[in-house]
């Protein structure tokens, strides 16, 4: 297989942990196609970030965002504040989880966890949607 990339346009989030699991998976259906292979999944945005975590227990997310907010609060003295006070706490809790995860593929499937799911980690109050470019590369199946 060639490589394949796939830019994808989330819907707009409201600030917090959101599943997007299914929003990635069906932007690349060549999965379906590899026997074996890796995907990358990068978020085109400095004040949101990516995450794998537990997908099945709804309080999950809701703790991972009292737990973040809890270690990087919007009320230390930050110099970067033109675009509001939750700005560059946001940019801090990106460089803590990051922008990108890479998932192996087995048998056209991703190599989820049984409670793993792909999280959207959304820092702003007011955030604009967010885009992923999602770039698939592996051996098909024969």
């Amino acid at each position: 297989m060639n490589w394949r990339q796939h830019k994808v346009t989330l819907p707009k989030y409201h600030r917090g942990f959101h599943l997007i699991t299914k929003h990635v998976i069906q932007a690349v259906p060549e999965i379906q196609k590899l026997s074996a292979g890796l995907l990358h999944v990068f978020l085109l945005h400095t004040s949101a970030s990516l995450t794998l975590n537990e997908n099945a227990d709804p309080d999950v997310p809701q703790d991972l965002e009292t737990s973040l907010n809890t270690i990087v609060p919007e009320t230390l003295p930050y110099r970067h504040t033109l675009e509001g006070p939750d700005d560059m706490p946001a940019h801090v809790k990106t460089s803590l989880l990051g922008a990108s995860l890479l998932i192996p593929v087995h048998q056209g499937v991703l190599c989820l966890g049984t409670w793993q799911g792909i999280y959207l980690c959304e820092h702003r109050d007011d955030a604009t949607r967010r885009s992923l470019m999602l770039t698939l590369q592996g051996e098909p199946l024969h």
